[in-house]
C-alpha cells in the first residue's frame, strides 16, 4: 500500500461531526503518549501532518485524515491521562466507545502499546472491549528500538507465556527506524478489503 495523498479533514468532538460519505475507516487506540501520531507520520512519510507532543494527552477529539481520496485514518484521544480532567476523560470515552461500537465504516483498529512496558491493565481493557465487539485489530507495539533485539524477544516470549497474545495478531514498531511498517500497511490494505484477522 502506498499514499498518493494524505490531507487532515476533521476534528471531531460529537458522533454527529463524523464524516458522512460511507467512506472506509482505520483506527488508531492506545494509551495517552504511546506514538499514535508519530505511528501516522511514519506510515504516510509526513513528518508533522499528525501532531506529536511529548505531553499526554494532546489529542483531544477523534482526527480525521483522508488517504488516497478513498479512505480515512483516524487517530483517537488517547486512554488514560487527559489533559482538562476527569470530566473530558469520561467525555471522550464515551465518545470512543460509541465510535468502536457503532461505526460501521470501521474496518480495523491498530491498537497500539508501548513495548517497553507490555499491556497495561487499560490495554488489556481495551483488547476485550474489541475482541468482544468483533472488530479486526492488530496489536502494534511501539517504540520497539528502545529494546535491544534480546530484550523485546524476551517481552514477547513472556507475554506469549502470560497467554496475553493468544491467537492475537502484533508487530514490533519503530518510528525512528521504520521497522514493522510495511507489516503495518499490510494489514490496513487486508483490512479496508475485509480480509484482516
Amino acid at each position: 500500500m502506498r499514499f498518493s495523498s494524505i490531507e487532515f479533514t476533521i476534528g471531531a468532538v460529537r458522533p454527529a461531526d463524523l464524516p458522512a460519505g460511507g467512506r472506509s475507516e482505520i483506527a488508531f487506540s492506545g494509551r495517552s503518549n504511546v506514538g499514535k501520531s508519530s505511528l501516522i507520520n511514519r506510515l504516510v512519510q509526513r513528518k508533522k501532518l499528525a501532531r506529536t507532543s511529548s505531553t499526554p494527552g494532546k489529542t483531544q477529539q477523534l482526527n480525521y485524515y483522508l488517504a488516497n481520496d478513498e479512505f480515512y485514518l483516524v487517530d483517537l484521544p488517547g486512554y488514560g491521562y487527559v489533559r482538562g480532567g476527569v470530566g473530558l476523560r469520561q467525555t471522550l470515552a464515551k465518545i470512543v466507545e460509541g465510535y468502536i461500537a457503532d461505526r460501521a465504516e470501521l474496518c480495523g483498529v491498530l491498537q497500539l502499546i508501548d513495548a517497553r512496558h507490555g499491556p497495561t491493565a487499560l490495554d488489556r481493557q481495551m483488547i476485550d472491549w474489541l475482541q468482544d465487539a468483533g472488530k479486526p485489530f492488530l496489536l502494534v507495539f511501539t517504540k520497539a528500538d528502545k529494546l535491544s533485539h534480546n530484550k523485546l524477544k524476551q517481552q514477547f516470549d513472556r507475554l506469549d507465556a502470560q497467554g496475553s497474545l493468544a491467537g492475537i495478531s502484533f508487530v514490533p514498531f519503530s518510528a525512528v527506524d521504520g521497522r514493522g511498517k510495511d507489516d503495518i500497511l499490510g494489514w490496513i490494505a487486508d483490512a479496508l478489503k475485509g480480509e484482516a484477522a
